[in-house]
């Protein structure tokens, strides 16, 4: 298990086990993965997983277990997932050290090496 792909800060850890709890997901994966998209050319995914795939990395914070896909895994390395509260509500900050790009709404990002699809905003 590789634990320097992400860390997960305790703030989001509680958000994300109250929002396991409340889907049902208690036993689930929160699987943590990078797609084409977005107006920089990727984007973050974050979702639900039961099942663990050929080549997922494996790791687990504040009692979260998490999955992290192959091809993920490298423009991942040594994020950061954090839950801020505001007076407009509360949200999922992301900081990655390998994006060399990011647009405005910070959920598009690309790096030196994989700069993805990027589509119109």
């Amino acid at each position: 298990m590789s634990q320097d792909i992400l860390t997960i800060t305790e703030a989001a850890s509680f958000q994300i086990k109250d929002m396991m709890k409340e889907h049902g997901e208690q036993e689930a994966y929160l699987r943590v993965a990078i797609q084409g998209g977005g107006c920089s050319g990727l984007s973050y995914g974050m979702g639900f997983d039961h099942e663990v795939q050929e080549g997922d990395v494996q790791l687990e914070q504040h009692g979260i277990k998490v999955l992290v896909d192959k091809e993920s895994a490298p423009a991942l390395k040594g994020t950061k997932i954090d839950y801020k509260q505001s007076m407009l509500g509360g949200g999922f900050t992301i900081d990655n050290p390998n994006a060399i790009a990011s647009c405005g709404c910070g959920s598009s990002f690309r790096t030196a090496t994989n700069t993805g699809t990027p589509e119109e905003c």
